[in-house]
């Protein structure tokens, strides 16, 4: 009794179906490319199931039916392409799936006032605030928005692209603020070839009666006389709050304008805070 149930058990081992493996990303509209990595599994047929580089032609060798082009083919059309080969003499009814275990061939470029600006794969839907992610978010001296600039049509690009470098490129420009206090509708789902770019924000400069005069980053359109002396640490004691000035430069002349804590500053305006009088 204890011998048949041991090679009952070894029976259910050696014939026990192996696990299946999964597909890291089922997304069917992914079009793959050169050096991606696909991971392909076919029910019930364990041998046949594994990981596939597609190779610079776009192509790749499959067990039983040879060379599967897959190159500008979305992971659907893949799967349905191998079915039929695995159809014709192969297996009545074959049933399997195609995902994508490494992204090689799409790729993203992230540049500016990034931590860790750089090439990054694109996986699938990826959206501008996981991109953004990615690059370790924008640095302290980011502007106020964030610049998407996207090849032409049919065209993608081999390198980073900069705002009407490249005609018919589209911009696309998102308010940071809105992006990061959860605007969804800013959330830009990306393309292959795209350029993130985070410029430097514009500054303002803050002189005279200060604790820390200096040049300091403009990271709102609607930063006050107020704010702006907050960033260089307040006005001193000697400081007189009530004769602040601002220095613009309006069409190519300097200028100077009384203002009120509460008035708007100007990207490369300089306030100045003069010494009282007593």
């Amino acid at each position: 009794m204890v011998s048949s149930t041991i090679l009952l058990l070894l029976s259910s081992l050696l014939f026990a179906q192996p696990p299946k493996p999964v597909a890291v990303s089922q997304q069917p509209d992914y079009l793959v490319g050169p050096q991606d990595v696909l991971t392909i599994t076919v029910w019930d047929q364990a041998d046949l199931s594994g990981k596939f580089t597609v190779e610079t032609d776009g192509s790749f060798t499959f067990p039983l039916i040879g060379r599967i082009q897959a190159g500008g083919l979305t992971l659907r059309q893949v799967e349905n392409e191998l079915k039929k080969r695995l159809a014709d003499g192969y297996f009545k009814n074959p049933q399997l799936t195609v995902g994508v275990d490494t992204y090689r061939s799409q790729r993203v470029f992230i540049t500016g006032e990034v931590r860790t600006p750089g090439p990054y794969t694109l996986t699938g839907d990826m959206s501008l605030i996981e991109a953004l992610s990615r690059a370790g978010s924008t640095t302290q001296f980011a502007g106020t928005e964030v610049v998407i600039v996207r090849a032409a049509d049919g065209k993608t690009a081999t390198g980073p692209l900069l705002p009407n470098q490249v005609e018919g490129a589209t911009t696309i420009r998102v308010d940071l603020k809105d992006l990061q206090s959860g605007g969804l509708s800013k959330n830009v789902p990306l393309k292959d070839g795209d350029t993130i770019y985070v410029p430097l924000a514009e500054s303002v400069f803050v002189f005279g009666q200060v604790k820390n005069p200096g040049e300091y980053p403009l990271r709102r359109k609607d930063t006050t006389v107020l704010q702006a002396l907050s960033m260089a640490g307040g006005v001193t004691d000697r400081g007189a709050a009530n004769r602040i000035k601002i220095v613009r430069i309006v069409s190519g002349k300097k200028t100077e304008i009384k203002v009120t804590l509460t008035d708007i500053v100007l990207p490369g305006d300089t306030v100045m805070v003069p010494e009282r009088y007593f």
